[in-house]
């Protein structure tokens, strides 16, 4: 991820009807993947790129054996696995394999409490690697941040009545370790917000994107931001629905089964 272009960008989020301008690295609706995980560095030029997700762990495209002029839209989903429960905030009971760790990813992106500082950090704690201390508050202070650019108290919920709805369209996964245990999921998605009278978001957030990396551990798979794996991160075309290009990257579609 480029960081520059992350503090960057800009974005309207619609809070108690109305619209508050938000900037710097804490953008795009809610916490940005880079300061969920952690750090300010970038790959090095020169370093060697991740390895790939084996080829039994990537989704099987549709089309010509050669990619061709296949796109994500035209190309084969991912169904996402159900979670089987919930727990601390977050869905639970996501199995060990490449469709697990997606959905993994994804339920935990779509339902992050991004602007509740209280709520996100029982997610965080329920969802962080024991292995990267020091991540739960960092991205604390960075949720306070953020309530306090749009205007909030430092501390507290989502004012009153609002809601919002992230909706991840689709992924690009790399595996950054040899045996696929340790996996970057970059997540392309809009952010919609309803007002408490139930009015829709005029200016939601589309075609954001962001990552994640996650690892198997204690059963489950727990966000991390460890050196050796933050290090072999990598940086993914734009995705777009009806891009070649986008499909040749690795980005696949993602559908829910319920």
């Amino acid at each position: 991820m480029n960081v520059h272009d992350r503090k960057a960008r800009r974005a309207k989020l619609t809070l108690a009807g109305l619209g508050v301008l938000i900037a710097g690295a804490l953008v795009a609706g809610g916490i940005t993947a880079f300061s969920l995980l952690g750090g300010d560095d970038k790959p090095k030029a020169g370093s060697s790129p991740s390895a790939s997700v084996p080829a039994s762990s990537k989704p099987v495209p549709s089309g010509s054996s050669s990619g061709g002029r296949t796109t994500p839209d035209k190309a084969k989903k991912i169904t996402l696995d159900v979670p089987t429960g919930q727990r601390d905030g977050i869905s639970t009971g996501f199995r060990d394999t490449p469709v697990g760790m997606v959905s993994a990813a994804v339920y935990f992106w779509e339902g992050f409490a991004f602007l509740d500082d209280q709520k996100a950090r029982q997610q965080l704690q329920a969802a962080v690697s024991r292995d990267s201390p020091g991540l739960i508050d960092e991205q604390i202070t960075g949720v306070r941040k953020l309530r306090e650019g749009a205007g909030l108290p430092p501390s507290g919920g989502a004012p009153a009545g609002l809601t919002f709805n992230t909706a991840v369209k689709a992924i690009r996964m790399r595996s950054l370790a040899d045996d696929g245990s340790v996996v970057e999921i970059w997540m392309a998605y809009d952010r919609y917000a309803t007002k408490a009278d139930g009015a829709p978001d005029n200016d939601p957030l589309k075609n954001q994107s962001d990552e994640l990396i996650v690892k198997w551990q204690d059963g489950a798979w727990k966000l991390t931001n460890e050196p050796k794996y933050w290090s072999k991160r990598t940086s993914p075309v734009s995705y777009f629905p009806d891009s070649p290009y986008a499909f040749r990257d690795g980005w696949v579609q993602v559908r829910h089964a319920d």
